[in-house]
């Protein structure tokens, strides 16, 4: 990960922490299999994998490596699964889908955070990727992580369960299928309702 990714990740990140982060333990994952299924105006090709906390203690040399503490690696990460869509043809995100899958976050107690270079009409039929990312807090650990990205081909869900600090994240970013961090995104917190 570049220099400047992590300068600009790290203090979204810290500052999202502090603003977002509020008793929320046990708070569960909103069932996004039927919502993911219908958000695109057509069918598509999809494909999933999981990693469950055996598998990923196996991984635990890779974490570290990653720049995780050595002691806290092992323990990081709970389960990983991905789900990825890939559309015949450019796809429109319908709104009011992508609208209950944002409600049943907020009702579950998730923290979203947004691109804040984003447009409506980019989110609903894409011409660039567009990013939202739930944080699930239990005072000012994360422990659990939904990263959803729409572009105009393909989708991607992945949804992590962790106990990790924020700053975690970043060395993760780019392995066990959790996307590399856009350089250009801007994440703040999702506007109210949303």
């Amino acid at each position: 990960m570049t220099k400047r990714v992590r300068t600009l990740l790290l203090p979204a990140l810290l500052s999202a922490t502090i603003v977002l982060a509020q008793p929320t333990a046990g708070a569960p994952s909103p069932d996004l299999h039927g919502a993911l299924m219908n958000l695109a105006d057509q069918p598509a090709t999809h494909t999933s994998f999981s990693f469950d906390r055996s598998e990923l203690q196996i991984a635990q040399n890779l974490l570290e490596s990653g720049g995780l503490d050595a002691n806290h690696a092992a323990a990081a990460l709970t389960g990983i699964s991905v789900d990825n869509y890939h559309y015949p043809r450019p796809a429109f995100y319908t709104p009011e889908t992508m609208a209950s899958i944002i409600a049943g976050y907020h009702a579950a107690g998730w923290k979203h955070l947004v691109n804040a270079n984003q447009t409506p009409a980019n989110t609903a039929q894409p011409h660039s990727t567009v990013t939202d990312l739930w944080l699930r807090f239990a005072g000012p650990d994360i422990t659990g992580v939904t990263v959803l990205t729409r572009s105009p081909r393909d989708m991607s869900v992945v949804q992590i369960s962790c106990e990790l600090r924020p700053l975690d994240l970043i060395h993760l970013s780019g392995h066990f299928g959790i996307p590399k961090v856009d350089p250009n995104a801007v994440m703040v917190p999702a506007p109210d309702g949303r």
